[in-house]
């Protein structure tokens, strides 16, 4: 499967999925719905492909994870968070309806997301456990990592501090995305801990990269508006590290993931490939 099919897979699902949510529909359709890379759930899909895994069994899990996302995001957005105007180049969820329906529908999806794994009837329950643990802890890890984002808002931090709240922010549901394949698929132990390895390493490269972007990619490209960590005063590792350093940062972080890949006991060419893609923002 290649990633466009699978970006179309998600797409359709997550369609289906929000298609009778009551007076948040539109809310939440239009949030979810306008695009994005879909990132997180391609990984999903990847992971459990290599081990040869019935995707029909993946779909509840990447759809959840996409809507947990897409939840944040809303949430971010808001005056009282990020302060964000556009997403996805349009108006952000709250400027398109307003900050009440904004916070509800986010609240909505994140309900979603856990409704989608319990009612997954392919899947066994000790497998559907696991799954909503590990999204539950990658969910408040996320958001833990948001608080430590507002709370150093114009504040001198060191490169250690930066990385923590990366790694929780971003980091965390990019490692959630992998560790659903990975327990669906049901691979060994030692196949586990090298992709929990992996997307640690592309979790925090894909936000040192974002960063970068920030200061270097017109808004047409981010989706949202350029230099928005700098206009709101934000540490950054360019901030910190300056700008040079910091693609040397993530280039270094994407080569650790690939090296990774090599200890798998199975060919994971696929997710080589998209570490080039991520590396080029070519997907």
């Amino acid at each position: 499967m290649n990633f466009q099919s699978q970006v179309d897979r998600v797409n359709i699902k997550l369609d289906q999925y929000l298609s009778t949510q009551g007076s948040l529909t539109e809310a939440m359709r239009y949030s979810v719905l306008a695009g994005g890379k879909r990132f997180r759930p391609i990984l999903t899909y990847c992971v459990a492909e290599l081990f040869n895994t019935n995707l029909a069994q993946l779909d509840s899990s990447a759809c959840a994870v996409e809507f947990i996302h897409a939840y944040s995001l809303i949430h971010d957005d808001l005056p009282a968070m990020d302060d964000d105007d556009i997403r996805h180049n349009q108006p952000a969820c709250h400027k398109q309806f307003n900050e009440a329906q904004a916070i509800l529908a986010g609240d909505g999806l994140q309900a979603l997301a856990f409704e989608v794994l319990v009612n997954d009837s392919l899947l066994e329950p000790e497998i559907k456990i696991e799954l909503l643990s590990t999204l539950t802890h990658a969910a408040f890890e996320m958001a833990e990592g948001q608080a430590i984002d507002l709370s150093i808002v114009e504040q001198s931090v060191d490169i250690n501090v930066l990385e923590t709240m990366h790694r929780k922010k971003t980091g965390a549901l990019l490692s959630c995305a992998v560790d659903l394949g990975a327990i669906v698929a049901q691979c060994t132990a030692k196949d586990r801990a090298i992709l929990r390895a992996f997307s640690k390493a592309i979790g925090l490269a894909y936000q040192i990269q974002d960063d970068v972007l920030d200061v270097e990619a017109p808004a047409g490209v981010l989706g949202k508006n350029q230099y928005s960590d700098i206009d709101k005063n934000k540490p950054t590792y360019p901030s910190i590290l300056g700008l040079e350093a910091s693609k040397s940062a993530y280039i270094e972080l994407y080569a650790k993931a690939s090296e990774q890949l090599g200890l798998l006991g199975v060919d994971a060419g696929v997710l080589q490939l998209l570490i080039n893609k991520l590396q080029t923002r070519s997907f």
